[in-house]
């Protein structure tokens, strides 16, 4: 959409220029305060798409959503607009609990099926040349290539969405992106225009206290939750419907890092989760998750103390359990990272009978979007015929031709009804039992379409407000710490302090905090509220630390060796790791080490550039001459340092003790012991070393 730029002075003639056929145009600003579409035609409203009835569907003739988003879908070629830098995998779904009451669907009720899938994991903010680990949420999407046609489930690691409408994705997305002026920064978040946007759109906020938590900085993409966001619909045989959101939980439970160690992942392995992923699958450790759904009813839904089609909104566990329907396992990589991972082209309009959507009018627009998104990226409509995207069931239409057809379509009939088809081979349109159907609905008496937004949307703090006092107090500071350092880098004053007048909506302390991290002399006035805080029940289910497993399974340590270094007790380390199930690499201070009584082997890292970033624990094996030499050495001072910093625990030999760690400024405590003593290092191998934490840093 064009914006029309208020003039500073009076009124003075533009310079028109002339196109192809003599007429004359004006630039692509105009002189008025008056927001139009590409046409010049003037918008009423950029806020809200275009719905049936308040809490109904988005309506297909809402041409200024539309061209809105064509406009935002077609800014990149060919990478993604948004979750361009992706990581993906092959694998299948087995459900292990029929919904056979709930749904026709058979990936739902049929318990003997496996289902192949492809699951792609991605960030949101940065292109497809950035970085793996940075704060950002992170994409979920898993295709489902069933036997009535594929099925995409679209989603995040985060529960909720930053916007409750699809006419402000463009918007979110804009301020987010690169600032257009000056091309920086990228694949982050802690800049001007993106906190511009969100102390402006309160509906943010909770999305945003939730990357700003733990969750916005994970250790693994197998250690990730994924959220469906939407509620949907499934739709039995007797035509009822039950609304569900979709859930994916991580075998190996929930990871994170700590902020600093997520900052020097950056330099030490730009592909940090990618390659994680990539090797885990190859040597046979493959990432599995639990499928799981929340279940409720019509009447239920209107008992919440909140709008479920709201997409900034969860459902708690505690107010809606979780029902575990079956598990997704990982086991075979891409075989052309381009071809598959690149070319895979999902969309939330891919639906099987059995499920349908709901009237969320940020899901509404996504049907719209996603399609046009793929015309985009990957040449036309037969993107659907590349093998990644293709369904593994019988298909057959009447669409032909186009550019990239790859198929060669047989007879004179490509259209129905037909009475030329003599062997009955065309597709025809008659009504099916097992076909797809829309659920019917009625709208509200006394509702007509129009721009609006319920009012049931209009509470934007208690559930942000509901995630913040659910969680421990460590990681309360977190995520004021969080606060502090992004709004650290919006240079414009008033857009701090908005933000922080927000903040004091969701809680006084939260607020507080961020305004003493960012040296404010006084609190802002709280921010205005459409709607009053409600204080609902906490939800523990929200938390991270007080939820991650006690497990070396799925982590990799790391051992500090070099010439000479005693092998026995770098194979008795080796041993218990990996019978606990974490991966072991070898680092040393060149690539090619002698360890006692062996042949030279290879390690599996240079010291310089296998920073111990990469890993969850340490543990060294030197010997007193190499220990008192590489204290000296800035790269083992640091392997140690970010060691203890990051939390994690490190089992050291004498010379280490004597010589590396006085140096690092380490004073062991409980997650620093003797190389022995290989027992307690597994103990505190399997968590970090959280006591430690207020003892290294200022938090908020």
């Amino acid at each position: 959409m064009a914006v029309k730029k208020k003039k500073a002075s009076a009124p003075s003639k533009r310079k028109m220029q002339s196109g192809s056929g003599g007429e004359t145009h004006q630039s692509a600003t105009a002189d008025t305060g008056v927001m139009t579409t590409a046409q010049g035609i003037p918008v009423s409203d950029n806020q809200n798409s275009l719905r049936a009835h308040s809490r109904g569907p988005t309506l297909l003739e809402d041409f200024i959503l539309r061209e809105k988003i064509t406009h935002f879908d077609h800014e990149r070629i060919p990478d993604r607009v948004v979750h361009a830098r992706g990581s993906a995998a092959h694998g299948y779904f087995e459900l292990t609990r029929s919904l056979s009451k709930y749904t026709t669907a058979k990936l739902f009720t049929d318990t003997k099926a496996r289902t192949p899938v492809f699951a792609r994991f991605s960030t949101v903010a940065g292109g497809a040349g950035s970085v793996d680990t940075p704060r950002d949420v992170r994409g979920f999407a898993v295709k489902f290539y069933t036997q009535e046609g594929n099925y995409d489930l679209v989603g995040n690691n985060l529960p909720v969405f930053a916007i409750q409408d699809a006419m402000k994705f463009p918007d979110f997305i804009h301020a987010v992106k690169m600032e257009p002026d000056r091309g920086f920064p990228q694949a982050a978040s802690a800049h001007d225009t993106f906190w511009d946007f969100v102390s402006l759109s309160p509906e943010t906020l909770h999305m945003v206290t939730w990357a700003m938590s733990d969750r916005g900085i994970p250790r693994s993409l197998r250690m990730i939750e994924g959220f469906g966001i939407h509620s949907f619909r499934l739709i039995n045989a007797k035509g009822e419907s039950t609304f569900a959101r979709f859930h994916w939980r991580p075998k190996l439970g929930l990871q994170s890092t700590v902020w600093d160690e997520a900052v020097k992942l950056q330099a030490a392995d730009n592909d940090f989760h990618r390659r994680d992923l990539f090797e885990a699958i190859d040597k046979g450790d493959f990432p599995e998750w639990e499928f799981a759904v929340q279940l409720f009813t019509e009447a239920e839904a209107e008992a919440f103390p909140f709008d479920h089609l709201d997409a900034t909104k969860l459902i708690p566990e505690e107010l809606v359990p979780l029902t575990v329907i079956g598990r997704m396992v990982l086991d075979r990589n891409p075989d052309n990272h381009f071809a598959e991972n690149d070319q895979v082209a999902f969309c939330p309009a891919n639906m099987i009978p059995g499920i349908d959507f709901s009237n969320d009018p940020l899901l509404q627009g996504r049907l719209f979007s996603y399609l046009d998104t793929q015309l985009s990226r990957l040449g036309g409509t037969n993107f659907t015929q590349i093998p990644i995207n293709a369904p593994k069931c019988p298909f057959a239409n009447h669409q032909r031709d186009a550019h990239m057809q790859m198929q060669v379509p047989k007879g004179r009939v490509a259209y129905e009804p037909a009475s030329l088809d003599r062997d009955g081979s065309t597709p025809n349109g008659r009504e099916t039992s097992n076909g797809f159907r829309s659920f019917s609905e009625t709208a509200p008496k006394g509702e007509g379409k129009g721009r609006v937004r319920a009012e049931t949307f209009a509470d934007h703090y208690s559930q942000p407000r509901m995630f913040f006092r659910s969680q421990s107090p460590l990681e309360q500071a977190h995520i004021a710490s969080a606060f502090v350092f992004e709004l650290s880098k919006v240079d414009d004053d008033v857009v701090r302090e908005r933000t922080v007048s927000q903040l004091r909506n969701i809680d006084e302390s939260l607020a507080q905090r961020v305004a003493d991290g960012l040296g404010m002399t006084a609190l802002p006035d709280a921010a205005p509220k459409a709607a009053p805080v409600q204080d609902l029940p906490l939800s523990p289910a929200t938390t991270l630390i007080p939820r991650m497993k006690p497990t070396l399974a799925g982590r990799c340590v790391g051992i500090l060796v070099s010439d000479g270094s005693d092998a026995k007790a770098v194979d008795a380390v080796r041993k218990a790791v990996e019978d606990a199930g974490a991966t072991v690499k070898l680092v040393a201070p060149k690539r090619l080490v002698t360890l006692k009584g062996r042949k030279p082997q290879k390690a599996d890292g240079q010291l310089a550039g296998t920073p111990s970033v990469l890993f969850d624990a340490v543990a060294c094996v030197l010997t007193p001459e190499d220990a008192a030499r590489l204290a000296n050495e800035a790269a083992c001072i640091d392997w140690f340092r970010d060691a203890f910093g990051h939390l994690k625990a490190i089992a050291a030999c004498g010379g280490t003790r004597k010589h590396i760690l006085p140096v690092a400024g380490i004073e062991p405590d409980a997650g620093v012991m003797d190389i022995a003593e290989v027992d307690a290092f597994l103990k505190q191998a399997k968590t970090r070393q959280w006591d430690r934490e207020p003892t290294l840093r200022t938090l908020a």
